[in-house]
């Protein structure tokens, strides 16, 4: 398998943990080290990008504020309704859109819709999907105009 392909495949895998990482986080409201330490301590991380799950539930929490007032003006419901599932894979998608230039806002979009589908809400990730359009024309205006 090609190395960018492994990269790939570890980040996505990453994204999965972190998503679940976060709902416990959310639900046991532990610190984020906590949680990533028991992830790590307790499950079969195969092929995930340690370091990037580490970094994304921590970063997420560390700046869950900050996020969560960003995601609040593309919602059309109070923030508190919103499926404990679908807030996880919302607030890793507006870390990674608005701390990780590197990834194409098309990338982050894709992956928390996919995200959705799988561990979300049966049609959550239609929802998902809206909310992350609206966050990418709110903070990358010229590249959201751009694919447009």
């Amino acid at each position: 398998m090609p190395k960018v392909s492994r990269v790939r495949e570890g980040r996505v895998r990453a994204r999965r943990c972190a998503v679940q990482a976060l709902y416990q986080w959310q639900m046991q409201q532990e610190s984020a080290q906590k949680v990533v330490n028991e992830f790590e301590e307790c499950r079969e991380l195969i092929k995930v990008d340690l370091i990037y799950f580490s970094k994304l539930v921590c970063e997420v929490a560390a700046n869950f504020e900050e996020l969560k007032q960003s995601l609040r003006v593309c919602l059309d419901m109070d923030w508190e309704r919103l499926d404990l599932v679908e807030r996880s894979v919302l607030l890793l998608s507006a870390y990674e859109m608005r701390f990780c230039q590197d990834i194409p806002y098309q990338v982050v979009i894709n992956e928390g819709v996919e995200l959705c589908k799988m561990f979300g809400t049966v049609e959550g990730f239609r929802f998902v999907n809206g909310t992350l359009d609206q966050l990418a024309k709110n903070m990358r205006p010229a590249e959201s105009r751009v694919s447009a």
